[in-house]
């Protein structure tokens, strides 16, 4: 099996030779602390990793070809810095965002998740009907620049691909906090909430016509939906809200998804997502990730409360990672079960902060291997 047949059958349950070792990475400030720490130089950390452990890990072999599809808005607001006092910019980001961040970043930190970044946002470029009318000529599904010139060109290459392709966008909750921001968006379910349906459906009918024009073309492994919506205790808003407004939005995308023969339909979402899980079953969905541990979230627990009707990626504490040692030993132990059991790619619950030092991130590569079947 190669890497995107091991990952489909795990994630669909079935019975792979072996589970693929893929997981959120560092972002650039661990990779540089690791870098002082003693890693060596290589074109990935993961590679650094599987050379240090002497990792057999069977890696792709095929280039990489990720066919461009763009949900974002066309034209993008311009990036700018509009004030620079007090150790801090206030930057107009891409999204049309005022937000304020320290300057030992600048505006790309923003664009990308390159590190971990505070920020504070000051305003939203969506505060009204007049505002999102504006916004709605952003985004128009039929513009040529969605797709890249040679866009079918590359989607020729992919039937015999190796490596597993994800192709991933906002959803409705991620898209319209984007636009209006997050408390103005909960104050919206509670007081204007015919406007809050008003963006889902756009944003619902957008996404469906991008995404049907581009299965048309290939079909990925994985079709994620970027949905971070839940606190560290609940979800940011009432389940009930949840069926109402969302749960339409991600049934119609799923029924898209599966008719193209897509294999492993994926929601993403940081928090606790305790209330969420049985609704994402509900909609359809086969897998959720990153199971935030810190948030409250129990990898074992739901397996013993849902089954095999979700999948997982994650799932393992960061900071357990972070302390090494019988911590991280523990860790490992406690979600082996799920493992076991299938359905489970296991995985650092979010991007591999600082922290974690070099050689406890070789001590968690080891477990790692052994857990997936690779040492």
């Amino acid at each position: 099996m190669n890497e995107r047949e091991r990952l489909i059958a795990t994630l669909l349950f079935q019975q792979p030779d072996k589970i693929p070792m893929i997981t959120m990475g560092p972002r650039k400030s661990t990779v540089e602390a690791w870098r002082a720490q003693g890693m060596p130089a290589s074109d990935s950390w993961f590679r650094a990793l599987c050379s240090t452990l002497d990792i057999p890990y069977d890696f792709p072999r095929q280039p990489q070809v990720w066919p461009a599809v763009d949900f974002r808005m066309i034209p993008m607001f311009e990036e700018k810095v509009l004030e620079h006092k007090d150790g801090h910019y206030i930057v107009q980001d891409w999204m049309g965002n005022i937000t304020e961040i320290s300057d030992e970043y600048d505006y790309t930190y923003i664009r990308n998740a390159i590190d971990f970044v505070t920020r504070k946002w000051h305003k939203f470029p969506v505060e009204s009907r007049a505002d999102f009318a504006q916004m709605k000529t952003r985004y128009n599904p039929n513009d040529p620049a969605r797709f890249a010139p040679d866009f079918r060109e590359q989607c020729r290459t992919l039937t015999q691909r190796d490596y597993p392709m994800r192709l991933g966008f906002a959803g409705p909750f991620w898209q319209l906090r984007e636009w209006c921001g997050f408390e103005p968006l909960c104050m919206l379910f509670m007081d204007d909430l015919a406007f809050v349906e008003e963006m889902t459906a756009f944003w619902s009918d957008f996404v469906a016509a991008v995404l049907t024009r581009a299965l048309e073309h290939y079909v990925p492994d994985v079709v994620v939906i970027n949905e971070d919506m839940a606190y560290k205790h609940a979800c940011m808003i009432a389940p009930a809200l949840v069926r109402r407004v969302l749960l339409p939005v991600w049934q119609r995308w799923g029924a898209i998804v599966k008719s193209a023969g897509v294999p492993v339909y994926d929601v993403d979402s940081d928090g606790c997502v305790d209330q969420l899980i049985p609704i994402w079953i509900e909609a359809g969905f086969d897998c959720n990730d990153p199971v935030e541990v810190a948030a409250g979230c129990d990898i074992v627990n739901y397996r013993a409360l849902y089954g095999r009707n979700m999948a997982y990626t994650g799932g393992i504490d960061k900071r357990c990672m972070a302390r090494g040692g019988a911590d991280l030993d523990a860790e490992i132990e406690r979600i082996a079960p799920v493992v076991r059991d299938g359905g489970y790619i296991p995985g650092c619950d979010h991007g591999i902060p600082p922290d974690v030092s070099w050689q406890n991130m070789l001590h968690f590569g080891r477990r790692w291997a052994e857990l997936t079947g690779w040492l």
